[in-house]
């Protein structure tokens, strides 16, 4: 389905302004809050926003016409940013550092996957929006949830696959005892081996508030960036906020990630095609330098084909919250999403469908 219009023009012009890329300016006619709708939904709010800074006007048919939004739109917009973006980032980074002070007493590593290691690569972290906080302890999850519960009183969450859940002041997070769900798909419990072997290492770290907090190597990143990227597009969907987390990771990493290892990988777990359409649409759509990547195979329709649904998802918005409605959504998405399932796995459809039907019967609770 193709999206794009003025409004989403717009939208991807402001970002590439944002992140200090090269952009034509085309068109006015805007509807800033249709503007402001999609960068929220896509998380790249605040990157608007630095966007607007280098607007003054389009001469259109000989006239400037203002593309500034009014006043009370610009002043609530920026009032979001500075509370969801940059003083939520503060907290954020306050609760990783004493959840890694925490851990350090009892002698167990944490790893930041996504999140802040990603956020380290912006030009302005904290404009990048923070969720929740995913963790890797090298193996020492089980311990970590058990000091959880009995120094903290901390409740912990083990009804869900790969990760158990609980929350460190107003952040939730996810505690990685694998890190992809191992159940549904036979490529997962395969690649699961090759994560785990990366994920020995703890050369890799940064000081946080004065406290070591270990990050992933630069080959584990850029495996489980699009590993993570491709459950989340074949499932339901992305943002262009993971996508930008991918080129930003790659600007900044590139001359150590070993690309004839990963490529071999992506190739090897069908996810190949996808690898090389996002990367077409961070250099096409985003402005990002092609040289930082190894090479961009250039497949168009495929590449708008998955630009539009980064966009406008056919299946947004909330889960019902009844469950029969909410499996029947479930469905509808899986069957629409059969295109994307094809373009990242070679498994059968059916039989990993079967798979996640029994992967859900083992942990009710993430129906």
């Amino acid at each position: 389905m193709q999206v794009i219009n003025d409004n989403y023009e717009a939208f991807l012009t402001l970002v590439r302004l944002g992140l200090g890329h090269k952009a034509d300016i085309q068109t006015s006619a805007v509807d800033w809050k249709i503007v402001c709708a999609i960068a929220n939904a896509q998380g790249l709010s605040a990157v608007v926003l630095d966007g607007l800074e280098f607007i003054v006007g389009v001469k259109e048919n000989g006239e400037y016409k203002q593309l500034l939004p009014d006043k009370l739109v610009l002043t609530k917009w920026i009032g979001e940013v500075i509370q969801g973006y940059e003083r939520r980032y503060e907290l954020y980074k306050h609760a990783i550092a004493d959840m890694a002070g925490f851990y350090s007493k009892y002698g167990i590593k944490m790893m930041i996957l996504k999140g802040y290691a990603c956020s380290m690569d912006w030009p302005r972290p904290a404009h990048r929006p923070c969720g929740d906080i995913d963790i890797w302890q090298f193996g020492e999850q089980k311990r970590g949830d058990a000091l959880l519960a009995k120094e903290k009183g901390i409740i912990v969450d083990k009804g869900h696959h790969h990760h158990t859940v609980f929350y460190w002041g107003n952040f939730m997070v996810e505690n990685h005892y694998d890190f992809v769900n191992v159940h549904v798909r036979r490529s997962s419990a395969e690649i699961e081996k090759v994560f785990k072997d990366l994920g020995k290492d703890d050369t890799y770290s940064v000081e946080l508030y004065g406290e070591k907090v270990y990050l992933p190597s630069p080959n584990l990143h850029a495996l489980f960036l699009m590993k993570h990227a491709v459950s989340h597009f074949t499932g339901a969907n992305i943002t262009l906020r993971q996508v930008l987390d991918w080129a930003f990771f790659v600007e900044k990493h590139t001359n150590e990630i070993d690309w004839e290892w990963l490529m071999d990988n992506l190739d090897h777990f069908h996810m190949i095609v996808f690898f090389h359409c996002i990367n077409a649409i961070c250099v096409e759509d985003l402005g990002f330098d092609a040289n930082i990547f190894p090479e961009i195979r250039f497949m168009p329709s495929l590449k708008e084909r998955i630009l539009s649904d980064i966009l406008a998802p056919s299946f947004s918005g909330a889960e019902p919250k009844n469950l029969w409605p909410r499996l029947l959504f479930k469905y509808r998405r899986w069957k629409g999403n059969a295109w994307k399932q094809e373009i990242c796995y070679s498994e059968s459809r059916w039989s990993s469908f079967l798979s996640g039907i029994w992967a859900k019967l083992l942990k009710p609770s993430s129906i």
